[in-house]
């Protein structure tokens, strides 16, 4: 056996374990949509805080619960849509949907998440609202990156990028909405169509 297909087989032994130990069907184009979505819904957002709420978000306000919906329903929209085109992605690449390294992947993505949100709707009972941008971009990133050994690595450096503007959030409350539209909106969009030409269109 030639040097050439020594080479080969271990390629193919590499490809095989890591099919086995990752899920690696995430798409790229549903990360552009959630970013999309969240745009939408900070547009819309601010638009209610500036015309109906004087700027100030209250607590007890039907503003408040309007933004809270519009949060909700941007979450509950990324999360069919990350479904649905991975669910797509991994039938055309006649991978399983749901087996042990997706469960892992979601045990260690939602274990963070939770807690984190949690944690922002104590803190917003608290009327501590400078800080919840800044805590969610932090939490999130975590997320990314412990549910990234057990899918594609690159989701990590999304997660970085999520905490660091977490972290200057949280240093400068004032700008939290601002870097919650660039962490989650903008680089949204960015990191997605980065990973839907690098892995998607192959």
């Amino acid at each position: 056996m030639s040097n050439e297909d020594y080479l080969k087989d271990i390629s193919e032994i590499k490809n095989l374990m890591n099919k086995s130990s990752r899920f690696i069907s995430l798409s790229g184009l549903s990360g552009v949509l959630a970013g999309i979505y969240a745009l939408v819904g900070a547009a819309l957002t601010y638009y209610l805080v500036i015309e109906y709420s004087d700027g100030t978000l209250i607590l007890d306000g039907w503003v408040f619960n309007t933004v809270m919906f519009i949060l909700f329903m941007i979450a509950f929209l990324s999360a069919a849509t990350g479904i649905l085109l991975t669910t797509r992605k991994a039938k055309k690449n006649d991978e399983k949907i749901w087996d042990n390294s997706s469960r892992r992947l979601l045990l260690n993505f939602l274990i963070p998440l939770v807690v984190g949100g949690l944690y922002c709707i104590i803190i917003l009972s608290q009327g501590k609202y400078g800080q919840t941008g800044g805590l969610m971009l932090i939490f999130y990133g975590l997320a990314l990156i412990s549910a990234s050994k057990y899918s594609i690595g690159d989701i990590q450096y999304l997660g970085y990028i999520e905490i660091v503007l977490g972290l200057i959030a949280t240093l400068y409350p004032g700008y939290g909405f601002w870097l919650w539209v660039i962490g989650f909106g903008v680089m949204h969009i960015i990191y997605g169509a980065w990973m839907h030409f690098k892995y998607d269109t192959k």
